[in-house]
Order: structure tokens, then sequence, then C-alpha cells
């Protein structure tokens, strides 16, 4: 029986990742399903080639601001519905969550908000999570259902190399934290964390300064989670960090799920 991969891929940027060698590490990595987050373009503005990629069935959400945040979904099957948003009500301006119907497995995209900027960033980050919380607790429950995206949060010590220093940190604050540990208690499985084991790391992001990069003392921020229905078709996960390296400062992120 053949696996399907499905890799979540912060790009920060996708026409610099292009730029950067981002179809050779696909190549390598050899998704079945990519999620996208931090596209940062509109598909018109992509390289021809990338706009409808050979091979791939794609959705797009960009965000209404030129340049910034945006998500999309590349799939190698047919996909046989999509919503953007949180619901068709919920106003996604900024392009943060695509989530789509493919093969039978229910797969979304999310790129969570950083709070890292300012107060008011963090205001919008933490109504984003109460909203989200809603999201995910129409979707414990049958229809095998898995998210993945850049989540902006270090659940925790064991996500972040330097946990003391950030205990006041936007993405590794106390209540954004307890909020990660309620979603596993509702239900959901972070399979990275399930199938690495209570390890160090593996970290997904990399802050620019100092050797951070080059020494691995990074955050794992970027996730793919899977409700009880789905968890029975996990095999394996992967952190892809020579491409994070690479690419993005965001490194991908695969499951490899078996049929169902």
């Amino acid at each position: 029986m053949t696996t399907t991969r499905v890799t979540t891929w912060n790009v920060n940027g996708l026409r610099a990742a292009i730029r950067k060698g981002f179809q050779r590490h696909l190549d390598v990595i050899k998704p079945d399903v990519l999620l996208l987050q931090e596209v940062r373009a509109r598909p018109e503005q992509l390289p021809v080639e990338f706009q409808n990629p050979d091979g791939w069935h794609v959705i797009w959400n960009p965000a209404e601001k030129p340049g910034y945040s945006g998500t999309a979904i590349w799939s190698r099957h047919p996909i046989q519905t999509h919503q953007l948003g949180l619901s068709p009500s919920t106003p996604d301006s900024e392009g943060r969550l695509i989530e789509a119907k493919i093969n039978g497995l229910r797969i979304a995209s999310v790129y969570l908000p950083s709070g890292s900027s300012s107060p008011e960033r963090q205001a919008v980050k933490n109504e984003w999570l109460d909203q989200f919380i809603m999201w995910s607790s129409d979707r414990t429950e049958q229809t095998p259902t898995i998210f993945g995206g850049d989540i902006n949060i270090a659940h925790t010590e064991k996500d972040i190399f330097y946990a003391k220093a950030n205990q006041q940190t936007s993405g590794f604050l106390p209540h954004e934290r307890d909020w990660f540990g309620g979603l596993l208690k509702s239900g959901w499985h972070d399979l990275v964390r399930e199938h690495h084991g209570e390890v160090q790391g593996p970290y997904s992001w990399w802050s620019n300064r100092g050797k951070a990069r080059e020494l691995d003392r990074g955050w794992r921020i970027d996730y793919l989670l899977c409700n009880k229905a789905a968890r029975p078709l996990f095999e394996s996960a992967t952190i892809h960090r020579e491409a994070g390296l690479e690419v993005s400062d965001h490194a991908p992120v695969s499951i490899d799920i078996r049929p169902h």
C-alpha cells in the first residue's frame, strides 16, 4: 500500500522561495498534499509555471494586503470541496486558513497570526485563538481530519531552545501554551511530538540572529495535527531541516499516512 505524504511549509514569501530552490526541495520531499503559509503573493504574481503548477490541483487564499500572509493547498489528488477562512460567514482578509476535502480526508492549511510585533497584533492573535478553538472543536470526531501550518506557538519547553529567556515572549506566553494544551486535551494529536517522543525539538523555525540556525537553537512552531478518526492512519513524521535553512526561515514538516 502506498502512503500519502502531507507536508506543511511556511515559505516566507513564495516568490523568494522559488528563487532559493523551492522546487528542488519539493522534488526531494515529494509531498502528495502541500500546505503552504506566508505565500505573500497573488497567483498572477508568481512565475507562470507556478500559477497552475503541472500535476497539481491548487487552491490559493491570498491576503488582501499585498505581499502579506496568505495560504495555499497543492494536491496531487483532485480537491473535492474547499472553504476559505474559519467559516463562510467569518472574514479572512489575511488569508489564514484553507480547508479542503481530498480523498475522503479533511485537510486544512493554517497560519495563525504572530503577536510579536505589537500589543495590537497580540490582541488579534488572541482573538484568532478563540475563534480557532471553535473551528477545531467542530472537527474532533467522525471525518478523518488533518490540519497543518505555522501555529506561532511553542507548546512546551521541549519545543524551544531558550525556554527560560522567552517566558514573556509572544509564541511562548503561558496562555498560548495553555491554549495548545487544551487543543490536545480536546482530542487533537501532535503527530511530530508523538513520533519523536519527549526529545528536545526537533525545531522548525530559527532566528536569523547570532548562530541560531547554524547551531539548531530554534522553536518548534510548525505542526501537523490530526483528530481521533485520522490517528490510526499515521505512520511517521519528518522535519526537513536542510530545506528550511536554504529556502525559508521555517523547515517543511511532513507526515506519512496510510490509505483509509
